[in-house]
C-alpha cells in the first residue's frame, strides 16, 4: 500500500525515511513494507546460506545480499526495491548505496501483504529491468515460481518438495522443503 498515496516521490523521499523504515519506492510511489514472519526469514536465511556456499565453494565472483538491500532497478530516480534475496553477478552495479542495475537472480518470499505486489507488479518490473532469474517463493501454497527472463519461456512451478534448479549456475539445485526442517 502507498505510504504517501498523491505525491509523487524519487530516491531523495526514499534514502530520507526515517531510521527502521523499511519501503520501496516503485514509478515515484512510496510502498510500506511490513516486518516479515519467521518462516520467511528463515527461508531468506536458508536460501542465503545454500547459494553462497555454492559461492563460496566455486570460487564465484557472484555476491548474495539478503534485504535490506537497496537495488535500483533501472539506474533511475524512481525505482529502488528491497529483494529478499538478490545475487549479482557484475561488480560494476555495486555502490556504497546498494546496487545499481538488474541482479542475476532475485528471490522473493511471499508475505500476505505482499502477495499481489510479489506476484505482479515486481514481476513487470523484474522482467522489464533485465533480471535473468527470478523465484516467488510461496510459504501458503507451498510451491516455487520460477521465471527465466532471458530465456522468454513460461515460469515454471515446483512444489516445495521438489528440486528448484538454480538457472544461473548449471548445477545447483535447492529444495525448499529440506530448508524448513
Amino acid at each position: 500500500m502507498p505510504l504517501l498515496k498523491n505525491e509523487h516521490c524519487t530516491s531523495e523521499d526514499y534514502w530520507n525515511l526515517p531510521d527502521g523504515q523499511r519501503a520501496e519506492l516503485i514509478d515515484g510511489k512510496l510502498y510500506d513494507m511490513a516486518p516479515p514472519n519467521r518462516i520467511h526469514q528463515k527461508l531468506v536465511s536458508q536460501l542465503s546460506r545454500e547459494i553462497g556456499n555454492y559461492i563460496e565453494s566455486k570460487n564465484g565472483s557472484c555476491e548474495i545480499y539478503p534485504a535490506p538491500f537497496a537495488v535500483n532497478l533501472n539506474a533511475d530516480d524512481e525505482t529502488y526495491v528491497e529483494p529478499d534475496i538478490s545475487v549479482i553477478c557484475d561488480n560494476s552495479k555495486f555502490t556504497d548505496k546498494g546496487c545499481s542495475g538488474a541482479p542475476d537472480l532475485v528471490i522473493e518470499i511471499v508475505s500476505p501483504s505482499s502477495r499481489r505486489m510479489d506476484y505482479n507488479t515486481k514481476n513487470a518490473l523484474y522482467s522489464d529491468a533485465g533480471i535473468r532469474e527470478y523465484w516467488i517463493v510461496d510459504p501458503a501454497k507451498e510451491r516455487t515460481t520460477v521465471y527465466h527472463y532471458e530465456e522468454d519461456a513460461a515460469p515454471i512451478v515446483f512444489p516445495f518438495d521438489q528440486a528448484v534448479p538454480v538457472g544461473i549456475y548449471g548445477d545447483l539445485a535447492i529444495t525448499i522443503a529440506d530448508l524448513l526442517k
